[in-house]
This record gives C-alpha cells, structure tokens and sequence, in this order.
C-alpha cells in the first residue's frame, strides 16, 4: 500500500529529518519525492498514523520550526488516536504577556489542564517536572485577575524542600520565604510585567506566602494556587482545602516524583485525588512526560529515574 502527500519544497525539506523516526515508529517507509512525499506499507494502521503526523508535521512547519519534541509527541498522539483533537486545540492563544509573547497549550495534557482551571472551581494536578504545572497555574490565575474575574491571587508552597525550618533561616519572614517563592515570581515577572507585579505585591493584590500561613483564614473573591503539593500531608492538605471561601477558585499542583516528605509519609496530593475522584466541580488532571516541554534532555532525565525507580521496586 502507498500513500502519497503533495506539499511545497519548503515543506519537505522542512520535515525531512523526522521521516526516519516516522517510519520506525510505524513500520512504514517515507521518501521524498520532489514535492510530494510517498509512504509504503503493509499496515494501514500505521500508514494511515505515518500520514497523519507527516500531515500535522506539514501544517506546523508552516508556522514555526519543528522541534523534535513536537515531533515526538505527534508521534506519541497518533498512536492514541488523538492527533486530530491536539490540532485542533494547539493553536488557541491563552494568554499574552506585555512583551507580546503569546502563552498556548503546547500539549495535549497542557491544553486539558488550561479548560480544567477555567472551568472548574478546584483542580488537582499532577505531573513530571517541565509540563506547565506551576507557569500555567500562576498565567490561570493572572488572567482571572485581568478579566476582574477575581480581586487577588494567593500563591503558596510548603516550606520544606530544602529540609530547613524557617524559623533557623536567617533574615526576616520575607528573606527566609524568597527563597522558596522564587519559581512563582519568575513566572508572575514574566506574565505581568516587572513594575506591575512590585506593585500588585506591595497593594497586597497578590500574596505569596508559605502554607503554614494559610491556617485560620477564609480564602474569598481570590485565585488560589497551592504550588509542590506533594510535599505536603493529608493533614496539610485538608486544612488548606477547607480554607476555599466564596468565589473562590484553586488549583493545586505536584509532582510525585519529588516527595521530599520524611521517608513513609505519605503525600497530600496523593491522598485528596484519592478521595476527591469522581466529586463534582473537582477535576482531576494527570499530566506525563509527553507532556514536558522544558528542554528536551529533562524528558531524558525523567525517564531515566522512572526506569530506575521501576527497577529498585522490581529488585524489592
């Protein structure tokens, strides 16, 4: 069986050096052919998957360079039968930022998770390190603020990556915090601006604080973004969760690959997914390493602890 695609010159040459991997990934041949490009097989699964991603890959190079993590991940799509839906929603421009930069869902799981904040009043979500997790939830949380959807945004952490109490860090609340914080100013910097976000801090429109300061209070008329919730514990978790006030949205986000809980403790992230699935207005999204998109190499590294992670408990 053939399959043969026309395109520009431009066009092939642009995607040449992906056909390999095409053809491996589904038992099929590519070549070019001047302004055409010819896949043979016996499959017509894997034909019609090889011309689907040669298709997307055509629309894409149109509008930017390919990157082989696209590559890969139309790859990864076509083989769930997802291709389509991903081309259909890759483009929609979510946010921009004041230099212009325009922010979109980059993944499938990406864009999934966008529609959950925007839709619903709680969302829990997990993911390997480089998916959005953090940028995306801090971008919700700045556009519900521009489109006055809320009065201020919330963002906290639980203070205990770096196995020190506050209490024994040096300087003041706002020193021995800054450290901890810094992923969510980066991100706040980048979105809102330098000058905009001193002075939403300073007004009090924003806060960043640590989670332990989230005790006793009512959370109203604000976008709350609780970031490394798998560091938390249940107990954690559950008193930040009752703290959701009127007109109140949250997201809260983790990776569970990065528990820095005492050894046998057991997540808070994992335990409200637990016990949350399946209640209305909770959505629940579950994000993988084809959902990465910081350099290509972290997907790599990912991988590797999965593997050796998987092999220990096979060893145990």
């Amino acid at each position: 069986m053939t399959e043969t695609i026309t395109c520009s010159n431009t066009g092939a040459a642009g995607i040449t050096g992906f056909l390999g991997k095409i053809a491996d990934s589904f038992g099929v041949s590519c070549d070019t052919n001047g302004d055409s490009i010819v896949i043979c097989g016996d499959d017509s699964l894997g034909l019609h998957r090889a011309k689907s991603v040669i298709n997307a890959l055509l629309v894409s190079c149109d509008k930017e360079d390919i990157s082989p993590f696209m590559a890969d991940y139309l790859i990864v799509l076509a083989k769930q039968g997802k291709i389509d839906e991903f081309m259909n929603v890759k483009d929609e421009v979510f946010f921009i930022t004041p230099t212009g930069n325009k922010i979109t869902a980059r993944t499938l799981g990406q864009k999934f998770y966008i529609d959950a904040l925007e839709r619903f009043p709680l969302v829990l979500a997990s993911g390997p390190a480089g998916c959005g997790k953090t940028f995306l939830g801090v971008a919700c949380a700045v556009k519900a603020l521009k489109t006055r959807q809320v009065s201020r945004i919330i963002l906290t952490r639980p203070a205990i990556e770096a196995g020190e109490r506050l209490g024994f860090l040096p300087g003041d609340i706002e020193e021995k915090v800054d450290p901890y914080m810094r992923p969510i100013y980066d991100a706040l910097q980048i979105l809102l601006g330098r000058d905009v976000f001193d002075r939403y801090y300073e007004k009090g429109i924003i806060e960043v604080s640590p989670l332990a300061f989230m005790r006793g209070r009512n959370l109203d008329d604000s976008f709350v973004l609780l970031d490394e919730a798998q560091n938390t514990t249940p107990e954690q978790m559950k008193m930040f969760l009752t703290r959701l006030g009127i007109n109140c949205k949250a997201c809260v986000a983790g990776d569970f690959t990065q528990i820095d809980l005492p050894r046998g403790g057991v997540s808070g992230l994992c335990e409200a997914i637990r016990i949350l699935r399946g209640v209305e207005d909770i959505a629940i999204v579950e994000m993988d390493n084809s959902d990465i998109v910081r350099n290509a190499l972290v997907k790599k590294i990912v991988a590797a602890y999965d593997k050796d992670q998987s092999r220990g408990r096979d060893n145990e």
